[in-house]
Parts: structure tokens; C-alpha cells; sequence
């Protein structure tokens, strides 16, 4: 059973919760989102596996989850990054963002989210159980498609990526 941590408004911990749970009773809890970008500047984007127990079939950044009880944000990066697409990659932390959003009839994501930005032009082995399709997108394709498809696209998603353009917009990734 896997385990949330649950969050005030200014990240501090409050305990820990069955992560499915704090989805049905939409309770605040730390999460983190990844945005990979390759060389060219174009963005790293993973189609969620069509088994997923919410958004299935959404396409969304290259990497998100939640750190486990008492596993430091980076670290659960990390192995996120490696469960989901078989990469390692230098990321930084951009910024932080609160939602609170339905994803389904029964379950609402309230996240105090961590973005991390990095650069990635190696292989990619997605775990087929977590991802169905990947693939690397100019900024503006994406922004034409989430105008025209939104519902193909993760809620998360929608509101962190204006954020993420206007973050790169203002900093240089290594």
C-alpha cells in the first residue's frame, strides 16, 4: 500500500496517508512533476499507461509521482525517472505550485507540486506498465494541441506547463 505525505500550504509535513485514500478525500500531499527537454528545446512528453487508475491514456510531462514517507523530493525523482522511462537525468528544482483538481467521479488531486526542469537527449526505456508512448515536442506544437485536444492531456499538466514556458522563458537549463 502505497503512502502519500500529506502537506500544509507551506510544505511542512504533516503525516503520511494511503495514497489512493488522499485521493478520494482530496487532502493535500507533496507530489512532483518532471520537464525534460532534448537538445533542440523540445519538450519530453509521456502518454500515462492505459491501466493507470486515473487519467489512463492522458499524455502529460515526462515524469510525476509522489515521494514516499520520509524519501527526500530529489530522490523520489530520481527513482521515479528510472521506474517510469529508464533514464537518469540532472534535473533542477524550477518551483512549486498548489492545485486542486477532479480527476475522476471519485478522486480529486490536491498537490502542493514540485516542478524539476532538466535536459535529457539519451535512450528511453518505458516501463509499459506506467507509460504507453513518449515522444519530444517543440513547446509550440504542444501549446496548439492542449488548444485544440485539452481532454487528451493530464489536469496537472494543463496547469503546470504555461508556468514551465514562462520559467524557461527566464532561465537557462544546463
Amino acid at each position: 500500500m502505497e503512502q502519500v505525505i500529506l502537506v500544509d500550504e507551506n510544505d511542512v509535513a504533516l503525516g503520511f496517508m494511503e495514497k489512493i485514500e488522499a485521493h478520494r478525500k482530496a487532502i493535500l500531499h507533496r507530489a512532483f512533476s518532471v520537464f525534460l527537454f532534448n537538445s533542440k528545446g523540445q519538450m519530453l512528453l509521456q502518454q500515462r499507461s492505459l491501466t493507470k487508475y486515473h487519467c489512463p491514456g492522458r499524455w502529460t510531462n515526462s515524469c510525476c509521482s509522489h515521494p514516499r514517507p520520509n524519501e527526500p523530493t530529489n530522490d523520489a525523482v530520481a527513482r521515479r525517472l528510472m521506474e517510469e522511462m529508464g533514464i537518469e537525468a540532472n534535473v533542477m528544482k524550477a518551483f512549486t505550485f498548489i492545485y486542486n483538481a477532479r480527476v475522476s467521479k471519485e478522486l480529486t488531486e490536491h498537490e502542493l507540486d514540485h516542478v524539476f526542469i532538466g535536459k535529457y537527449d539519451g535512450q528511453i526505456k518505458v516501463n509499459s506498465d506506467e507509460v504507453a508512448s513518449f515522444a519530444f515536442q517543440s513547446l509550440e506544437e504542444i501549446e496548439l494541441d492542449l488548444q485544440d485536444y485539452p481532454e487528451k492531456y493530464t489536469i496537472w499538466f494543463k496547469i503546470a506547463f504555461p508556468r514551465v514556458v514562462q520559467w524557461t522563458n527566464s532561465n537557462k537549463l544546463n
